[in-house]
């Protein structure tokens, strides 16, 4: 009981000291609201109002046709462009998209003849390139059938495609779920080091050492009153900010969520500790934490798929908590996963933080020695 009576004095102390210091607190406020809010409006992988130049040399109802088919808000509206001004402007990226029909384009498809179309792309803006041109093939494609009058050839086996959880592949729904993961992430490690770094900093430290407190009741109040800020902002800016706001469907349980955020929190923070250990100011701590928190955002999944990162890459950080998070949130709140299938990550969570806890103990006794 004197444990955790000491626990909870400490988590006090520290929840007392956040909430003093307006500036972190505003910081907190904006990281899980406007932050989410501008990559989730400013951020979009999917294509939106692409540029499309028109090269018509035929001039016929078909051609006019298809022009009329590339609409908004996946292209805006065609331009009629000549041959001659087409590098210039793809140089200038006005264009991405530029269609050329040949003479006779009409013609030829109304006698049954396969007349060549060329589409240029400027492949700088990858992913509306890739994704942009595949519309229009398939734009194409369909307003020729149409104008032809006649359905598709019969097929032996008709294919059916289901697309479930994101039926229209839009990023939209994906990015400010994942971007809260970062948040969580970035001020997990940060919070709970400055927390360390804070009281070595103000010399206030020097006043623990004289308490009747050990250095495990320090370590833990520490992770749960920066935890405890981080998981009610993180679930505050899941309802109100992604879904309300943003109106982003939640396909899972934002219970189980919070239950593995509160996993992941323990984990992290006390890497986060550990990492505030090896560095004797603020700056430094910063210049340690960076790297850490880069790679493991990187190899977590949330930015992009792991399955396109070399083997070993996947294999360094397959078991790294961040990763584990990753695989976890996505399991229950795009795909409605229960806990019987989440479990494992949960259990390597757990097992990852109990080690990194470890090693933070040992250095944070260490640290108090050598001031004491």
């Amino acid at each position: 009981m004197r444990t955790l009576k000491n626990i909870w004095t400490l988590s006090i102390k520290e929840l007392r000291s956040l909430f003093a210091d307006k500036i972190l607190f505003l910081m907190i406020g904006f990281v899980f609201s406007v932050t989410i809010y501008t990559v989730a409006e400013g951020i979009n992988t999917d294509v939106r109002n692409a540029p499309v130049g028109i090269i018509d040399l035929d001039r016929t109802a078909l051609t006019r046709q298809i022009q009329d088919a590339l609409q908004e808000p996946y292209f805006l509206a065609p331009v009629d462009v000549k041959r001659e001004d087409v590098d210039e402007l793809m140089d200038k990226s006005k264009l991405i998209f530029v269609l050329e029909f040949p003479p006779g384009f009409e013609r030829d498809v109304l006698a049954g003849r396969k007349p060549q179309v060329q589409l240029l792309i400027d492949a700088t803006t990858m992913t509306q390139a890739g994704i942009g041109q595949a519309y229009i093939i398939q734009i194409f494609n369909q307003e020729v059938r149409d104008f032809l009058k006649q359905a598709d050839p019969p097929l032996l086996v008709k294919p059916v495609l289901n697309m479930i959880f994101n039926p229209n592949g839009d990023s939209y729904w994906y990015t400010p779920v994942m971007e809260v993961c970062n948040m969580i992430t970035l001020l997990a490690i940060g919070l709970s080091g400055a927390a360390v770094i804070r009281e070595r900093e103000r010399g206030t430290i020097e006043h623990l050492l004289v308490m009747p407190v050990n250095a495990t009741e320090i370590v833990i109040s520490k992770i749960l009153a920066n935890g405890l800020v981080i998981l009610c902002a993180s679930m505050l800016s899941m309802i109100f900010v992604v879904q309300y706001l943003l109106d982003i469907p939640i396909n899972g349980s934002l219970l189980l969520f919070g239950s593995g955020v509160v996993v992941y929190l323990f984990s992290i923070s006390s890497l986060g500790i550990m990492l505030s250990t090896m560095a004797p100011s603020m700056p430094q701590f910063a210049l340690l934490m960076l790297p850490v928190l880069v790679v493991s955002l990187l190899l977590s999944g949330s930015i992009a798929p792991r399955s396109n990162m070399p083997e070993a890459a996947q294999m360094i950080s397959e078991y790294w908590p961040t990763t584990q998070f990753i695989s976890f949130t996505q399991n229950v709140l795009f795909r409605n996963a229960g806990l019987d299938i989440v479990w494992p990550e949960l259990l390597v969570m757990t097992g990852i933080g109990v080690v990194f806890l470890i090693c933070a103990l040992i250095r944070f006794k260490a640290m108090l020695e050598k001031m004491g």
